[in-house]
């Protein structure tokens, strides 16, 4: 399996390369040559496997340089960092199940694939012969932040740079960044939005001179973000590995289609389940959640997207974002794997703000994808009436997730995974005043009352925040974001 740019697909490069290199040197992101099958002998594997052999199974697949039990050895290393099994399926009421991906180290589904991208980048870089320490370089809108740091935290060669949006993250979030420890480990606060950090971090990338200082410093660069394939691929087994489990359980008979509900924000979780569609797994309808800052949601439904428009902070700031760089892959498809059109797209968007697909192109995207949007009182009012009726409470992405499923469930069929992506302790303050009524700016005060209300402990990763010291306390602008590196480097 070879990966190409998307834009350039001359451009042609190992898994083990892509995964070192991160986004390619003309902006692009590594897109798999063709979309492997899972041949009905190895679905009968992974209906008998466990979680770590599902995910190496799947990674396989793509990740044709590593062996299989070289993966196995990654996945059994990485998830043994969780708590009990990795991606539990709960059902909650008849036909819905939620996939509680928020079991690892920081309580979030990052952890999915970040506590496996290290292992994957150090097995990489052996295979490639390459000695230069790796600057990881991390743009967050709050939980990609935290999972890197403490995936790559000590990490022999490399060291990791964290840029958060400047008061645009839940508190619990930034305590999780500030307070996080390594030698090797830096965060820093931007002015502005994510978008703003995201750009700023990817200029880095595709900045000659930039890349060239770094080199003299002694760092190739890579990313821990979605736009690294390394970080993709691991988030594929998990809608193949909620799969197994319901027709394990009972639930559905080998064949029968599921949709999947995925709040979204920077379009690689939903586009993970994309890709596992494209492997066989039988899909239904992949539901496209999205927040006031619903970008997505009229993409689908009108084919412009358009991000010259208000930002809005939300009670579910990991979904605050415009610029959703994974749906360039999925454009890249969309547009007949042409990545000269692609280019042409990318262009008009970084230069006019604005970008439109044909009407025929709508129609593939509207086969693939459904869409949904979500207000912030029926957010806060979703996780009061799902925690009434079926005694679960959710964190304010997932109640996205789960108020999308509520508008659309008159046009779905099939029975619906929703992807829970954070423990409702990573936003306490939101859900205890949705559940209760009553308001606090004290997150673990609130973490205490919720442990009383909901008879739910929470995670000890968070319950332990308020005993450590802040450990980072830069705050740069934008336009300072690369002399921050440096200056963190030296």
């Amino acid at each position: 399996m070879h990966f190409y740019s998307t834009r350039n697909s001359a451009l042609s490069l190992s898994a083990s390369a892509a995964i070192v290199k991160g986004i390619s040197d003309d902006g692009g992101l590594f897109v798999p040559s063709s979309f492997p099958v899972i041949g009905k002998d190895e679905w009968e594997k992974l209906l008998n496997s466990n979680y770590p052999e599902r995910a190496a199974l799947v990674m396989s697949k793509y990740l044709t340089d590593f062996t299989y039990d070289e993966l196995l050895e990654i996945c059994n290393n990485a998830y043994s960092k969780f708590d009990g099994d990795p991606a539990p399926l709960v059902k909650t009421r008849e036909g819905e199940f939620i996939l509680e991906l928020w079991h690892g180290p920081t309580s979030a589904f990052k952890d999915m694939a970040l506590t496996v991208l290290p292992y994957l980048l150090t097995y990489s870089k052996k295979k490639l012969g390459v000695d230069d320490k790796t600057l990881i370089l991390v743009a967050t809108s709050g939980d990609t932040g935290k999972a890197a740091l403490e995936g790559f935290s000590d990490v022999p060669g490399t060291e990791i740079i964290v840029f958060y949006p400047n008061k645009g993250v839940s508190p619990m979030q930034e305590l999780q960044m500030v307070t996080s420890r390594g030698k090797n480990v830096h965060v820093a606060a931007l002015n502005g939005n994510f978008d703003d950090a995201q750009t700023a971090v990817k200029t880095i990338f595709t900045s000659e001179d930039n890349k060239s200082e770094l080199k003299k410093l002694g760092y190739d660069l890579s990313s821990a973000n979605s736009i690294n394939f390394g970080r993709l691929v691991p988030q594929v087994a998990y809608y193949v590995s909620a799969y197994c489990d319901l027709v394990n359980a009972g639930e559905i008979e080998m064949g029968d289609k599921v949709s999947y509900s995925v709040p979204c924000g920077n379009f690689g979780n939903i586009l993970a389940a994309y890709y596992a569609k494209r492997m066989g797994l039988p899909v239904d309808k992949l539901i496209c959640a999205s927040n006031t800052n619903k970008i997505l949601y009229d993409f689908i439904t009108t084919g412009v997207y358009d991000v010259r428009r208000e930002f809005y902070k939300t009670v579910s700031p990991s979904m605050d974002i415009l610029v959703s760089s994974n749906l360039e892959r999925f454009l890249f498809e969309l547009l007949g794997r042409d990545s000269n059109a692609l280019s042409t797209k990318m262009k008009e968007l970084k230069e006019d703000g604005i970008y439109s697909i044909s009407a025929e192109q709508l129609k593939e995207l509207q086969e693939n994808f459904s869409a949904e949007w979500t207000s912030e009182e029926d957010t806060t009012g979703m996780i009061e009436e799902y925690f009434e009726d079926c005694g679960y409470a959710l964190d304010p992405h997932t109640a996205v997730a789960i108020s999308a499923n509520e508008k659309l469930k008159d046009k779905i069929d099939s029975k619906i995974v929703t992807v829970s992506t954070a423990s409702a302790y990573k936003f306490p303050t939101v859900v205890y005043e949705a559940l209760t009524h009553k308001k606090t700016d004290d997150a673990f005060y609130a973490c205490e009352q919720l442990e009383e209300y909901t008879a739910e402990m929470q995670p000890e990763g968070l319950s332990l925040l308020k005993t450590l010291d802040r450990r980072h306390d830069t705050v740069c602008d934008r336009d300072k974001i690369f002399e921050t590196v440096v200056n963190f480097l030296k």
